[in-house]
């Protein structure tokens, strides 16, 4: 949507404000109020108001007596109109911003204030049971049935969240033996303890072939691993050696803690 046009032109602006003040005040109206109020000098006010009895939209019979016509009432109403037009593309802005979604956890109703909290890396909305004492709450802003996404706003408090465990594995590459050379017992172990298990490297990935482990994360390793962490998932990540310090680098950025396993062999 366009931005209303007397928000880009200042002169529009001023004359639109000037024009609702001699509307309020006609006929007896002092420039000098006028400018105090808009806070420019009396001398562009008088400016304004000469160009607005030219332009046929204030009418005055000389005497300082002015009035607006109806082209100056019509000249309001359109730039009020555009304006209204304009908040309401703003609010539904502001609004979208401050609407979540979350996973309804139980049958839910409009306006209706639920508890929220993570599970898996997911937020779920839940009915807040009698005097419960929720650490997040938030309100609906429609109805849903459990399992439904539903919208919420007018969150409040802090949703309780411990940050994934991260685990890094480091195997070698190719050059130093590849998969060949990478402890797979304790390969088996690091992946078993994680909800999500990432690569980095072919090596790594031919790695977990061998111990029969699909990887959930081939691709954005680094950054799914950051995001994993955030909701509270732990994540193994098996990596590549000469990857190590660029992905280390990325976590300690983000202010993760991690372990560190290497499962090269000797």
């Amino acid at each position: 949507m366009a931005v209303a046009k007397i928000l880009q032109n200042k002169r529009m602006s001023s004359k639109f404000q000037i024009l609702v003040e001699i509307a309020a005040n006609q006929p007896n109206v002092k420039q000098r109020d006028i400018a105090a109020k808009l806070n420019i000098t009396p001398q562009a006010v008088s400016e304004y108001v000469k160009e607005l009895i030219e332009e046929g939209m204030v009418a005055t019979d000389g005497r300082g007596k002015y009035r607006v016509t109806k082209e100056g009432v019509d000249f309001i109403l359109r730039m009020t109109n555009e304006l209204e037009e304009y908040s309401s593309y703003i609010n539904n802005i502001i609004t979208n911003i401050s609407v979540w979604a979350a996973v309804a956890d139980d049958d839910l109703k409009k306006g209706e204030g639920v508890s929220l909290r993570m599970k898996d890396g997911i937020l779920y909305a839940c009915k807040i049971e009698g005097g419960e004492e929720a650490e997040a709450r938030a309100v609906c802003i429609s109805d849903a049935r459990r399992g439904e996404d539903v919208g919420i706003t007018d969150i409040k408090g802090m949703i309780a969240l411990e940050l994934g465990k991260i685990t890094v594995c480091i195997v070698p590459r190719i050059q130093n033996g590849g998969s060949k050379k990478v402890d797979l017992g304790r390969l088996k172990q690091a992946v078993k303890k994680s909800k999500l298990v990432g690569v980095i490297g072919i090596e790594a990935l031919v790695a977990l072939s061998r111990i029969n482990r699909k990887p959930d994360i081939i691709h954005g390793t680094k950054e799914a691993t950051i995001e994993a962490s955030s909701k509270g998932l732990p994540l193994t990540v098996v990596c590549v050696e000469d990857e190590i310090p660029s992905l280390l680098h990325r976590l300690e950025g983000e202010g993760l803690s991690y372990e560190l396993l290497d499962l090269r062999l000797a």
